[in-house]
This record gives structure tokens, sequence and C-alpha cells, in this order.
């Protein structure tokens, strides 16, 4: 070590406290500043030749001859001399090994494939004409079965259109004093059908054989609203009750839910069986548990939601999130509203501008459409959760009262009260489906129409 780097003292000497200071930090830092050289990466005889032999002979000479310069230049490219770095303080890394990392790895990033934005058409891809389909709010007179057959209700008349090869037949026509059909609904299993009807009566029926079942009753007035949770038929009805009915039983009424002072225009259930959502024209949406409807309070809600300023049509479970229900309000409320089920509690709120008469969630992306009446008359896609427009799909002129989705969830049906049917290509490519077993509710009913 060069003396002249440190002060060094006898055990004589007396030191002040700067001294010792600067000796202590010194000594702490002292593995910190040894750089040492890795020599075996070094060439001497280049050094050498940088730090002397270059500057002497320029001294020497003053003026290097261009043949020298070009001589010397020579060299240094044979030699490999033409290096800046004297001083090497680590090996050259070694190549990387072809393929085990991808060329589009930078510095420890990966890049993300970018997927590609789908085409949503403007336009629908059909339209047919739909004579006599009532324009009525509350009612819901459309449906696409996992069978792929469409059924829509026009005055009186059920019929059906087969979107496999296009083709359509009527189901049953009811006569005047009992019609006309208020709603329709397939079962689960894609064959069977529940028949709404304005004198209060729900009529079964068979669309492979076209005939009817079985009538049940119970309501006191028109049935504008059904779902099934598998072998049960729930039914709401103008007089605000809920009825679950079992469809394998003569007794067929097993719970009654009481709750709506006004019509009951909205049922869902959820994809579990366990919860329910019911809309009515009392602007309250309420969730049933079937945990409390088999205790001792059959009738009792485990939520009653007050949000919403008009009627409470539109309900729409998300594919996605069990617990996320979205509910879109009428004429004078024209807002879609996002709740947790298990807590009763809304997340969102989006004002659309419109009524909202019906909404309808993706099953391959994380989207939501809604139908509109006034003034557009429109149906919206939006993208969930941040509720921005994806598309505005226009072509019917009159408010969209009722949408509904193909086995697929590609395809999307609209009928409005222009007395049109169109269909939009809307949502994404299918999923590979996965084969379910099929489960059949009916098998203990004889048929026979049993009243």
């Amino acid at each position: 070590m060069d003396a002249g780097s440190f002060t060094y003292f006898n055990k004589s000497q007396s030191r002040n406290p700067l001294q010792e200071q600067i000796i202590r930090r010194r000594s702490s830092h002292e593995n910190l500043d040894r750089f040492i050289p890795n020599r075996s990466a070094m060439d001497f005889d280049f050094a050498r030749y940088m730090l002397t032999d270059g500057r002497v002979e320029k001294e020497e000479t003053g003026v290097i001859s261009p043949s020298r310069e070009a001589y010397r230049k020579g060299l240094k490219e044979i030699f490999n001399m033409n290096r800046t770095r004297i001083l090497a303080f680590k090996n050259k890394p070694p190549s990387p090994v072809k393929g085990l990392l991808s060329e589009s790895i930078s510095f420890g990033q990966q890049s993300k494939p970018v997927k590609a934005r789908r085409h949503i058409s403007q336009s629908s891809e059909r339209i047919l004409d739909a004579p006599d389909l009532l324009d009525d709010y509350y009612l819901n007179l459309l449906d696409w079965g996992s069978g792929n057959v469409l059924a829509i209700a026009l005055g009186n008349t059920v019929y059906l259109w087969d979107a496999s090869d296009g083709s359509t037949s009527e189901l049953l026509t009811i006569d005047d004093e009992n019609g006309p059909v208020t709603s329709v609904r397939w079962a689960p299993d894609g064959r069977h059908i529940a028949v709404g009807l304005n004198n209060s009566d729900i009529q079964l029926w068979d669309s492979s054989s076209n005939r009817q079942l079985r009538t049940l009753q119970g309501h006191q007035s028109r049935v504008g609203s059904l779902d099934w949770n598998n072998h049960i038929l729930t039914t709401g009805g103008m007089d605000g009750l809920i009825i679950n009915n079992d469809v394998r039983v003569r007794n067929h009424i097993v719970e009654t839910y009481r709750g709506h002072h006004q019509e009951v225009c909205g049922l869902k259930w959820s994809a579990s069986g366990q919860q329910l959502a019911s809309g009515g024209n009392d602007n309250l949406l309420h969730i049933w548990d079937r945990g409390m409807a088999s205790s001792n309070s059959p009738t009792q809600w485990l939520h009653r939601l007050e949000n919403h300023t008009a009627a409470v049509k539109a309900l729409a479970w998300c594919p996605f999130q069990s617990n996320l229900l979205t509910s879109g309000g009428g004429g004078a409320d024209q807002c879609i509203k996002f709740w947790n089920t298990h807590t009763g509690a809304c997340l969102n709120s989006v004002n659309t501008g419109s009524q909202v008469c019906s909404l309808l969630w993706s099953k391959n992306e994380r989207e939501l459409l809604s139908s509109h009446g006034l003034t557009q008359n429109q149906l919206t896609l939006w993208k969930y959760p941040s509720m921005v427009k994806l598309a505005e799909l226009r072509g019917h002129t009159s408010r969209v009262l009722f949408m509904a989705q193909s086995p697929d969830g590609c395809t999307v049906a609209s009928a409005a009260a222009d007395e049109t049917l169109r269909f939009w290509n809307v949502f994404g490519a299918p999923e590979a489906a996965k084969p379910a077993p099929k489960k059949d509710p009916f098998s203990n009913i004889t048929h026979t129409c049993i009243r």
C-alpha cells in the first residue's frame, strides 16, 4: 500500500476526532473500494504499446507519414489491436443459446400476443315478419331453446322457428276467450315449453309431438313471466304472486313468494338454481333464496331493492360471476344496475338515456347487450366492467321489447313493436361446448290434460 494514501500513527501519537472519523470510514469501506481487475482478460503488450510506444513515436517524429499510418492501421486490424479499453473487469459474456429465449424477449420482458379486435356487424343478418306481436312492455314473448328452436308468440298463436333449417311451424293457437299468449319459456331439455296465458293459466307442451301435457293453475290474472329451475317452473302474474310449480306431481304448487304488489314482469333463476331474481311494475327488485323458501318463512325475500324508479323487467345473471345480477329500468328510470346478490349492494349504475327492455350477457366475452325504446330503438353492446359502448345496432323502428340468445351464444334474436324479428351476429365465436347429461323432468307426466 502506498504510504501516501493514508496517515499512519504510532501508539504514542495522538489523533484528533476528524482523523479518527476518516480512518474508521475508510476502513469500513475498504472491501467496497477494492476493484480487482480480471488479469486473464487483459492484454499487457497492447496496453504497454498504447501507453508508451504510440506516444513516444509521436513525440519523436512530430508527424506520422500517411504510409506509416496506413501500415500501423493494418497491423492493428491483423492483430485485433483496434480496441479502446485497456483494463477489463469482467470476461465477455457467452453468446445466448439459440432457442433458449424467444427473440421477442428483451431485458426480461415477454411480449404478450395482441388479441385481434372482433368485427361487430352493424346490420342484422336476417329479418322475419312478426305480425300481431303485442306491443306490451310487461310480457315475455320470445325464447330460444337449447334445441336451437326459437319460440315466439304472435297474438293467440305460438310459432316455432327451427334455426338449423329455417323452417317454421305452428305449436298452438288459443281461442280469444283465453288469449292472447302472454309468455313463453323453453324447459332446459329444449323439447318442452311452458306457455302463459291472459286467462291466468299455464300450459305445458311437448314440441316434438305438438301435444299439450297439462295445464297449471294458481294465479288470478295473466301470467307474463316464466322461468325454469330444473323441474320447477316459476311463474309470475299480474296479481303480484310468484309461484314455484313442480311439474312432476299433481299438486304442483310447492312455494309461493309474496313481495310485489303489482305485476311481476321479470323472473330469472341463477345458474346454481339457488337464487331467484324478480322484478315488478312496482319498481321493486327482489332476491329470493331457495334455502329460505324451504324454511318456516317461505315468503320472505333475501333482499328487497328499491333503487329503480320505474318497472324492472330486464334481468340477467352474469355467467362468469355467480352472485352478479344485472337489472334494467323502464322509461322513467333508464338505468342498468349491477348487484351483489350476496350482500344486496348496488355495485354500479349506468344511465342509458332510454327505456331498458331486455338484457343479455355474452357467453363468450365479458360483454353485455341491452335493448331499448325511444328515441333510438337500438341494441347497445357494452364492455364489462368499464361499460364502454362497443357498438350500437340499429334497424328496428319501434322499441325492442324482447331478446333471445342462440344456444352457442353467437346470435341474438330481437323482436320489436315494429312487428319484425331480427337476427344479429353480435357476440364472439363460441367456445368448445362440453356435453352435459340430459335431464327429463317430464318423465312422470302422462300425456293427458290435468287441470
